[in-house]
């Protein structure tokens, strides 16, 4: 699959997502400091699925109807990066036909997807 991984999601999981094959740029390594429309943007036009833990996407796609290609928000905080990795292959491995334009949050013991209307 291919993400595009927003500044704040730690680099253990982009490098363990680029290790399992995925393809996966990187906000901290392109462009960091920019604004959340520029990083929708970026990973529209790169056609990736935004990987964030920054509650405003959802402002963003649901309030202002943004287009996307999909948004997984983590809400993994306070959990060690290896656990964090692990839950988070683990979601795309059982749901990655239900990522595509949908609106995923992984939480601790849920995981939420809602598709785009």
């Amino acid at each position: 699959m291919k993400f595009l991984a927003d500044e704040n999601i730690e680099r253990e999981i982009v490098n363990c997502l680029r290790e399992e094959g995925h393809v996966v740029f990187y906000v901290a390594e392109m462009e960091p400091g920019i604004s959340d429309e520029a990083v929708l943007n970026l990973a529209n036009k790169e056609k990736a699925i935004l990987m964030t833990s920054d509650k405003d996407f959802g402002e963003l796609v649901f309030r202002l109807n943004r287009i996307h290609q999909g948004v997984v928000l983590v809400r993994l905080a306070g959990l060690y990066p290896e656990e964090k990795e692990g839950i988070i292959l683990g979601v795309i491995k059982e749901h990655k036909d239900e990522l595509l334009s949908a609106f995923t949050v992984i939480s601790p013991n849920s995981v939420r997807i809602r598709k785009k209307k």
